[in-house]
């Protein structure tokens, strides 16, 4: 199987064009990151503090985390529910920052991830796909872009959802991720050694595309 990993912070693209990307190539498009927001917004629907590690792992048996492709969408389902809409909410972004740094539940998540893996084509991505997930993936990518063009993106996609937060809270809850993302201690977020960095500030979607792609054959 061919392994495509992104990793990259917050708000820089990876799942529109990695999705994009897969597309193009006929691979499974897998964002490890919805995993996360699935858990947070079990914690959330239960009143559970998701910077409690302990209270956490208590309840992680209590969660059945699935992806299903349907006509080629990934669509995320927390206990049956499909919660695809409600783990892109602001909130839920934070508490998937939370539990993120959790041992017990990236443990919990890690066979998963490491399993759609073994049974396809696909691209993944997430903080740590390239360092600690899929650490032989042919072809390993992380993608960054300027913390006030990633709120920005957030911004508007929000906004476009109905959403009343404000840019200054986007980016204020940006910096916070990208802070406990690169700082946590167990498979912090940081470049693979033998991966290549695109930085898709000032550039379209459109092109960031396009260059994902360029490369990702290139390695192939």
């Amino acid at each position: 199987m061919i392994n495509v990993a992104i990793d990259g912070p917050a708000g820089a693209g990876k799942s529109t064009i990695a999705r994009a990307a897969a597309k193009e190539l006929g691979f499974i498009y897998v964002d490890t990151g919805a995993l996360y927001r699935a858990v947070g917004v079990y914690c959330l629907r239960n009143e559970i503090e998701t910077t409690d590690a302990e209270c956490v792992g208590a309840v992680l048996d209590k969660i059945n985390v699935e992806l299903k492709f349907i006509d080629g969408v990934q669509h995320v389902y927390l206990n049956g529910d499909d919660v695809s809409t409600e783990i892109r909410l602001p909130e839920s972004s934070m508490a998937a920052s939370n539990v993120s740094a959790i041992p017990s539940v990236r443990a919990f998540l890690f066979d998963l991830q490491r399993d759609i893996a073994a049974k396809n084509n696909c691209i993944m991505d997430g903080r740590d796909i390239g360092t600690v997930v899929l650490p032989n993936a042919k072809v390993k990518i992380f993608l960054t872009a300027d913390p006030e063009e990633r709120a920005m993106r957030r911004y508007l996609e929000l906004k476009e959802k109905g959403s009343t937060v404000s840019y200054d809270e986007v980016l204020e809850d940006l910096k916070v991720r990208d802070y406990n993302d690169s700082h946590r201690e167990i498979a912090p977020l940081k470049p693979a050694e033998d991966s290549v960095t695109h930085n898709t500030t000032g550039k379209t979607l459109d092109e960031s595309i396009k260059m994902i792609i360029n490369t990702i054959k290139e390695k192939m």
